[in-house]
C-alpha cells in the first residue's frame, strides 16, 4: 500500500471522528442544558426554602444531617444537590420520627389491621405525603445528576475532538511531505 493512500485514509477517518465527537459533544451539552433547566424550573416553582441554621427545624436535626444541610441553609431549592440533601437529611429524618422508624407500607398495613386508630391513620397520611415528596425530590436529583454527567461527557467529547483535529491536521501535513512513490 502506498504511504500517501494510507495517510489519506487515516486522515479521513480522523476528520470523520472529529465531526462525530463534536456532534456528540453538542448533543450532550443540549442534554445537560435541558435537564438542568427543567430541574431548576420545577424545583423553583415549588418554592421550597431550606431551613436556616438558626431555625428550630434545623437545630432539631442530628449533627450529621445538620452538617449535610448547612451549605444550603436558607436557600431556595433550585438544583438536584439541594433536593438530595433536603430529601435525605430533612424529610427522611422527620419521616423516621413520625413513623417510629416504620415505612409507609408498614404503617399502612398496621392501620388497615386497626381501622379505628385515628392517630395511626394520621401518621399513615403524613408519612405517605412525605414519602411522595421525598421520592419526587430524589427523582429531580437523579435527573440533575444525569445532566451533570452529560456536561462532563460533553467536555471530554470536545477535548477528544480537539485532539483528533490536531492529529488529523498532522496527518494531512505528513501527507504533503510524503513522496508519491513511498510505500508503507
Amino acid at each position: 500500500m502506498r504511504r500517501r493512500l494510507f495517510d489519506v485514509l487515516v486522515s479521513g477517518v480522523g476528520a470523520l471522528l472529529t465531526v462525530v465527537l463534536i456532534v456528540a459533544g453538542v448533543l450532550l451539552l443540549v442534554g445537560y442544558n435541558f435537564t438542568n433547566s427543567q430541574v431548576s424550573q420545577q424545583l423553583s416553582a415549588q418554592k421550597i426554602i431550606l431551613p436556616t441554621k438558626d431555625s428550630a427545624a434545623f437545630k432539631a436535626l442530628p449533627a450529621d444531617d445538620q452538617n449535610a444541610m448547612a451549605p444550603y441553609a436558607g436557600q431556595l431549592m433550585t438544583n438536584g444537590a439541594q433536593a438530595n440533601v433536603y430529601a435525605n437529611n430533612f424529610i427522611a429524618v422527620h419521616l423516621n420520627e413520625i413513623g417510629g422508624g416504620k415505612t409507609y407500607s408498614e404503617l399502612s398495613a398496621a392501620s388497615q389491621a386497626d381501622p379505628t386508630n385515628t392517630k395511626l391513620a394520621g401518621q399513615v397520611e403524613t408519612v405517605f405525603k412525605g414519602t411522595m415528596l421525598r421520592g419526587s425530590l430524589l427523582n429531580a436529583y437523579a435527573f440533575w445528576k444525569i445532566g451533570q454527567i452529560a456536561l462532563i461527557a460533553a467536555i471530554v467529547s470536545f477535548i477528544a475532538a480537539f485532539l483528533m483535529l490536531i492529529l488529523t491536521l498532522l496527518g494531512l501535513w505528513h501527507l504533503r511531505r510524503t513522496p508519491a512513490d513511498a510505500q508503507l
